[in-house]
């Protein structure tokens, strides 16, 4: 169980921080159950009510700054997403950034970033669903990135660039 002040990854909403672990009151609330309440870190004015039992959507810690390094060192050996067909890949975009999961995500990115790379060297665009689902991607990698790192979501993205450079 996730406590007050923690910072948490929840679904599509990226990241939270814990503002409240309790019980709702009113009208049709179950008395019993407990409720986290959620703050997204990036989207202002948001507030989210979370069953701390819902099994409907992943809701994890935020990476430990040692598993950030570690993302870091590892981009080169995490693969890539790749779907030949345009259906099955959006599909598949979609599974892999419910999934909460950083290694999904930068799969996602690479996947994304390789495509649009090898369309515009056969003198294509880009396709709208790569890049939509690369930038979402990237928002919530650097957005977690940040809050280990005590960085901002620029800073983090900056700082991971420039050392996935550094590695090959």
């Amino acid at each position: 169980m996730f406590e007050v002040g923690d910072y948490v990854v929840h679904g599509n909403n990226g990241v939270c921080k814990v503002e409240a672990v309790q019980t709702m009151d009113g009208i049709g609330a179950d008395k019993k159950r407990v409720y986290y309440t959620l703050i997204p870190l990036y989207s202002s004015g948001s507030k989210l009510f979370v069953p701390t039992d819902s099994k409907k959507v992943i809701t994890r810690s935020v990476m430990t700054k040692k598993e950030a390094k570690k993302l870091l060192e590892e981009w080169d050996e995490i693969e890539t997403l790749w779907v030949e067909n345009d259906k099955k890949r959006e599909e598949i975009y979609k599974d892999a950034l419910r999934s909460c999961d950083c290694r999904q995500w930068v799969k996602l990115i690479k996947t994304s970033y390789q495509r649009n790379q090898s369309r515009i060297e056969k003198g294509k665009k880009a396709t709208t669903s790569d890049e939509r689902y690369l930038h979402m991607a990237e928002d919530n990698l650097f957005g977690e990135l940040a809050i280990p790192l005590q960085m901002t979501r620029g800073e983090a993205e900056s700082y991971f660039i420039k050392n996935i450079r550094k590695s090959g």
